[in-house]
């Protein structure tokens, strides 16, 4: 990011390998990172997710001549708020999940709507998917997935069902989907990144629906 100048870690020769792909690296010398709770701001321990904090030489001083998003960006201890949700592990590898504007708020639970959308594209009828949060009356929000099926794959009811309990096999109840919604293409910019607002803004469904109006979100 443009605050960190640079950058906040890399990956040393030895781990120049496909294995560490998933992950940012390691922290360049001098810097400081801790991973904090989105809501309570209580410092997290390994493999824990939050906000991640930064704090080095390289991170700017603030903004110029715009101390109100200074100080909401910049903490009094020194530390950045990267907006950047994710993780250290055991190894000191950095995890970025996703960012803390996509997170969907769920009974004041964060759902990563890239959690989900890498959970489903693992299903082999799956080509591609994102996922949003909408209005529920219940739990504030509720995650919405869009999904491209792959070539010579139908959408139906029963399989916008089959991948709802496909997430509900594999997550916790909060970040079960409200409804599916296939559609032929996941709008992008030109680096790939996931046009979310364009999903968000769309005037009804374009697409085949599937809903589950049985579950709530029991925290």
């Amino acid at each position: 990011m443009t605050e960190s100048c640079c950058c906040l870690s890399t990956h040393p020769p030895e781990y120049y390998d496909y294995k560490y792909g998933s992950n940012g690296g390691l922290l360049l010398g001098s810097t400081t990172v801790k991973v904090v709770d989105v809501i309570t701001g209580k410092e997290l321990g390994v493999n824990e997710t939050g906000e991640i904090l930064a704090k080095g030489p390289q991170i700017a001083m603030g903004y110029l001549a715009n101390p109100r998003e200074t100080a909401e960006t910049f903490g009094a201890d020194g530390f950045l708020h990267t907006g950047d949700v994710g993780k250290i592990d055991g190894q000191g590898f950095i995890h970025i999940v996703d960012r803390i504007k996509e997170m969907i708020k769920v009974k004041g639970q964060q759902v990563a709507p890239a959690d989900l959308e890498h959970l489903l594209v693992g299903h082999p009828s799956v080509a591609d998917s994102a996922v949003i949060g909408v209005p529920d009356e219940y739990s504030a929000e509720r995650p919405k997935a869009y999904i491209v099926l792959k070539s010579g794959v139908k959408p139906s009811d029963g399989l916008g069902k089959e991948l709802m309990d496909y997430i509900k096999e594999r997550r916790v109840r909060y970040k079960w989907v409200k409804e599916i919604e296939f559609i032929s293409e996941i709008p992008r910019n030109p680096s790939g990144k996931i046009l979310r607002r364009v999903l968000k803004a769309s005037n009804g469904p374009t697409g085949h629906v599937v809903k589950d109006v049985s579950v709530r979100a029991k925290i």
